[in-house]
């Protein structure tokens, strides 16, 4: 385990916080809508736009089919108003009453008049049926007489107003009698005998046919939203159902990602097989770029630290002022390779993907073995840490940050030390070391954290500790930040990649 900057620890006499080592984040983007979604979406659209159309068409067409049968009715009536009627031998006109009861009743809802055109353009009644009472005439189309006798061979049919039904309850005094929707039907015929062409009207309340077609389309409209609903629930379960390879890829590309797997596996559709043996390809290229990444550090490494070892000892061989500045420099140089290579081993290995440690037996083993090195001082190492808690990335740099700022902690503790391990997000996790030292002065953290700072000269080590956290924080991602702790002393958090169990 690399010694931790034990040195470079004063007394802490300001609040404050230090993070350093942390990438900024990218700002938030909006991400465009899932393929499911946007699937789902029109389907719906579509499907309520077809639906509408088709209620608006149904209604239309039973409303049409309900008129139809029902002025059906109204020309038969028209037509054995018109067989019964007769002229005596004065020439006055007879009307026989229809065969429907509910014309003798007042207000029944069923009225017939004949009458022939009058001067002013109105109706000159000849006979009424008992039900229309003492209401008004039955009323004339838009056009008037004149639209009715350019009707030939048949009735004419149109909505009109007529007087309430006795159901409907008694006429307030001073009101419009005529205030029910009514549907008539008027014919102009000739009658031998009659000088003047004779109207026959028919009317009758058209109040049941309205209520059977807002009935029709209540029913229509409740069947077409629930039928809309078992549209969108199909498409959403044909959509799961038709991507789920889909979904398999993405997990599959996700486990190679976490190191889960070393390749994308399983039996994918003509579509995406292409695809998965594209990614499969990739991940090789990649990890074979990583390995020649490593071997092209560790050939460095060996080739630039031989010359160094050679000089230190030629210096060290031959006293003089000459050899001290010589040694000095190598072992400037030896620090900054050794800098340099572990800033590039990182970033190999992160971008290798593959890597990932569980966190909790580390931080058991370092506490064992802290506990034991610092077993004259009496430290005693709380950790914490749940059981599916993983590192994104390689054990030995895990054991690197974690051994470094443990270490630190017990060589400035009073004799406790809390380490806690937890999930940030899904991505990544904290890991919080805590003693009852000294602390350390918010002044003085940005200074620790530089290579070789030491605050205390008198205390072992070489400063490099902190400095390597923060190198090896950054090369992944993550950073370190110095706080207060509950304890008294320092409280280090380290901020770095996770991955799921």
């Amino acid at each position: 385990m690399t010694a931790a900057d034990a040195a470079s620890r004063g007394a802490e006499s300001a609040p404050g916080a230090v993070a350093v080592g942390r990438k900024a984040k990218p700002p938030n983007r909006r991400h465009p809508p899932s393929m499911v979604r946007r699937l789902v979406v029109l389907h719906a659209v579509l499907s309520a736009a077809v639906l509408l159309a088709g209620g608006f068409a149904l209604s239309a067409f039973f409303t049409q089919a309900s008129t139809a049968a029902f002025d059906a009715r109204l020309a038969q009536d028209v037509t054995d108003l018109n067989a019964g009627t007769s002229v005596d031998e004065t020439g006055a006109v007879a009307a026989p009453t229809l065969t429907d009861a509910r014309t003798t009743q007042v207000y029944s809802g069923k009225y017939w008049e004949l009458a022939t055109a009058a001067p002013g353009g109105g109706l000159k009644p000849i006979a009424r049926s008992r039900s229309l009472w003492d209401a008004p005439d039955i009323d004339l189309p838009t056009g008037g007489v004149a639209q009715v006798a350019a009707s030939q061979g048949g009735p004419v049919f149109y909505d009109g107003r007529g007087p309430a039904p006795i159901g409907q309850g008694p006429v307030p005094p001073g009101a419009p009698i005529k205030d029910e929707p009514v549907r008539i039907a008027a014919e102009q015929v000739r009658i031998t005998g009659v000088p003047d062409p004779v109207i026959f009207l028919v009317a009758e309340d058209r109040t049941p046919i309205d209520a059977t077609i807002r009935t029709f389309e209540t029913s229509v409209g409740l069947a077409l939203l629930v039928l809309l609903a078992m549209l969108i629930a199909g498409v959403v379960l044909q959509v799961r159902v038709g991507l789920r390879p889909l979904f398999q890829l993405r997990r599959e590309v996700a486990d190679v990602r976490t190191g889960k797997a070393d390749r994308v596996a399983g039996d994918f559709p003509a579509e995406l097989e292409p695809l998965a043996s594209e990614l499969n390809a990739l991940v090789t290229h990649n990890q074979e770029v990583v390995e020649r990444q490593r071997t092209h550090v560790g050939n460095l490494a060996h080739a630039l630290k031989t010359p160094l070892s050679v000089m230190s000892a030629e210096a060290q061989a031959t006293p003089g002022p000459l050899s001290d500045v010589v040694r000095r420099q190598a072992d400037v140089m030896r620090e900054q390779v050794d800098h340099h290579l572990r800033r590039a081993r990182a970033s190999a290995r992160q971008q290798g993907g593959g890597e990932r440690t569980e966190v909790a037996p580390l931080l058991e083993e370092l506490a064992l073995t802290l506990e034991r090195i610092f077993r004259d001082k009496g430290v005693e190492v709380d950790w914490r840490c749940p059981d599916d808690l993983f590192f994104h990335g390689e054990r030995q740099d895990l054991l690197e940050l974690a051994g470094n700022v443990m270490e630190n902690a017990c060589k400035w503790c009073r004799g406790r030390v809390r380490v806690v391990a937890a999930p940030q997000s899904a991505s990544e996790l904290t890991l919080a070391v805590e003693d009852d030292g000294p602390g350390l002065a918010a002044a003085d953290r940005d200074q620790v954290m530089q290579r070789g700072e030491r605050l205390d000269e008198t205390a072992p080590g070489s400063g490099l500790g902190l400095s390597i956290v923060d190198e090896l924080a950054r090369a992944y991602g993550g950073g370190v930040a110095l706080t207060d702790s509950s304890l008294g002393g320092l409280r280090v958090t380290l901020t770095l990649p996770r991955v799921d169990a």
